[in-house]
């Protein structure tokens, strides 16, 4: 009796197997008890998983996620509210400072979830606030506003701070969005040669000094548009720091940050 031949599509095989980890993931990851870090109050994932499919909400729930984003249009230079969906407020229209891409001001709810993915290892709010990031550049995308940026570049750690801290949380940033926006990742081409001391409670001069030389690049980069990755742009010194070294290789850059802190009286 002749063998009998039996294609197996294994390609077809390994996405439904994906596709049911992921089921499982979902259901397991839904049934774990699961608080808000600012209300306290059970993470409802009604309707959720219709918006980002194979996702949990986890770290804050969507009341408080919903009522901490931008409720209102805002410069991307200085994070001044402004009436229209445009780049620049009239002010910073003369100037045209580096575009800085937020979803929420880190000083209007979403700050103490943000400061504990740093400083407490606490990453469960990670996603979602990411996820909301990639709404809005996809939104200001569409809108022609920004222009989609060939690669994402975390802003890097010196190797003795990620030893110490164990993880950079841009690159965790970096690679979800990643993944939502299909832009790729690279971590490689920027690196940190001074071991700066922590920016929070320096002066506007102080971080300046703190940051001046602090980066390289690597030369002859083929890239025209890149996008750096951060959790929070306060003064915008460490990302204009960067960005100066970009523009020296004729490279535009924007930044994307889960959170920008205004100036102070910035938003009265």
């Amino acid at each position: 009796m002749p063998p009998i031949n039996i294609s197996i599509d294994i390609t077809h095989i390994l996405g439904l197997c994906l596709k049911r980890i992921q089921h499982a993931r979902v259901i397991l990851l839904g049934s774990l008890p699961n608080r808000c870090l600012l209300c306290q109050q059970r993470i409802d994932q009604t309707g959720y998983q219709q918006l980002f499919p194979n996702q949990v909400l986890t770290g804050v729930c969507q009341v408080c996620l919903a009522a901490s984003l931008y409720q209102h249009e805002v410069c991307l230079g200085c994070g001044r509210e402004i009436a229209l969906l445009q780049a620049y407020c009239g002010k910073c229209l003369k100037q045209e400072p580096n575009y800085v891409v937020a979803p929420c001001s880190y000083h209007q709810g979403l700050g103490p979830v943000i400061a504990a993915i740093k400083y407490q290892q606490q990453c469960a709010p990670l996603n979602a606030i990411t996820q909301q990031l990639a709404c809005r550049i996809a939104l200001l995308i569409k809108h022609g506003i920004i222009r989609r940026p060939q690669v994402l570049i975390p802003v890097p750690l010196h190797p003795n701070r990620l030893r110490q801290r164990g993880f950079n949380q841009a690159w965790l940033i970096a690679k979800e969005l990643s993944l939502l926006t299909n832009i790729p990742l690279d971590d490689r081409c920027l690196i940190r040669i001074v071991d700066t001391l922590p920016q929070t409670g320096l002066a506007g001069k102080q971080r300046r000094k703190n940051c001046h030389g602090a980066f390289a690049l690597q030369p002859n980069m083929t890239y025209q548009r890149v996008a750096l990755i951060d959790d929070v742009v306060t003064t915008g010194t460490t990302v204009d720091e960067i960005a100066g070294l970009f523009s020296l290789q004729f490279i535009h850059v924007q930044t994307w940050c889960l959170a920008r802190a205004e100036a102070p009286g910035l938003l009265d």
